[in-house]
């Protein structure tokens, strides 16, 4: 499994594993403070072996915030996801939460 993170902040790049991804979720947990949440927003799509997730996710500590839209895009092969590739709506703003922790 290998999850893409976009950007050019700490955690952009590549995360290889599950550990990898795991990894890269402990962090933003941390560096948000514990604030950082994930929620689907809207319809699972599929086309194949790809799927789409609409996502928002949210997070926040001492004096900044960030609150986007997102598209989770998995590949899925034989019942197991084998990489996910992560899009935010804004990542400008993204970059500038991550760098800062």
């Amino acid at each position: 499994m290998v999850g893409r993170q976009p950007g050019a902040d700490r955690f952009s790049g590549d995360h290889v594993g599950i550990d990898g991804v795991g990894a890269l979720l402990d962090g933003m947990v941390e560096t948000s403070e514990g604030s950082f949440h994930l929620a689907v927003t809207g319809p699972v799509m599929v086309n194949g072996e790809f799927v789409a997730v609409l996502v928002r996710f949210t997070g926040a500590r001492s004096d900044v915030s960030m609150d986007m839209a997102g598209v989770d895009l998995l590949t899925v092969r034989d019942g197991k996801i084998i990489a996910v590739y992560l899009f935010s709506e804004d990542g400008f703003t993204e970059d500038a939460f991550w760098v800062r922790g």
